[in-house]
């Protein structure tokens, strides 16, 4: 192997290990109470290595979002994997929120690591914009499970997927606050009453 592809290795290896730690630090501390040192330490490496790796902190918090996010993804794809029809395609996107809550986390369930973090984020910043296309990303998995339920209903379909949105974001709100999944399968027995329904 040529020295160009070991530290390729190695910072792919270094980077991996920093977002690792980032993930757990901004998760269990808090984007902003968590600092550079306190990752570095945690994952192993240099500060330098951090900085070969992220531009910036604003540059690591975007990137352990976007990762959360991908986190996400595969639980839904998961999920979606078993499904028999569009109204359980439906009920994936609430089970998947709930598998998200049953990882095991260092300091117990604390609630969507993305809101979490949106919340600590000033209004512009670049995080804030991967959070929100997540949260949008979620209703248009919705919108487009309702609309294969409900041909020709475009327009019921995206009003029912923005119901289920709130639904599914007040859950998870109440499940961070109370430390476990149960409001999440609550409020995925609710939708699955709502979509019987249609």
């Amino acid at each position: 192997m040529d020295d160009a592809k070991a530290v390729k290795r190695r910072r792919g290896a270094a980077r991996g290990r920093i977002l690792d730690a980032a993930a757990r630090r901004f998760y269990a501390d808090g984007v902003a109470a968590t600092g550079i040192d306190a990752i570095t330490a945690e994952a192993g490496v240099a500060k330098m290595s951090l900085y070969n790796n992220f531009d910036s902190k604003d540059d690591l918090v975007r990137a352990y979002l976007q990762a959360r996010h991908e986190e996400w993804l595969d639980l839904y794809r998961q999920r979606l994997a078993e499904v028999q029809g569009p109204a359980d395609a439906v009920l994936a996107v609430f089970d998947a929120y709930a598998d998200h809550a049953e990882l095991a986390y260092e300091h117990g369930f604390r609630g969507c690591g993305l809101l979490n973090a949106a919340a600590e984020l000033p209004n512009g910043h670049e995080g804030r914009t991967v959070v929100r296309r997540h949260k949008e990303q979620i209703e248009s998995l919705l919108s487009a499970h309702l609309q294969e339920l409900l041909p020709g209903q475009e327009e019921k379909a995206r009003v029912t997927a923005e119901h289920l949105a709130f639904l599914l974001e007040g859950a998870i709100v109440r499940a961070g606050l109370e430390g476990d999944s149960g409001r999440m399968r609550s409020a995925r027995d609710l939708a699955a009453a709502l979509v019987g329904t249609l």
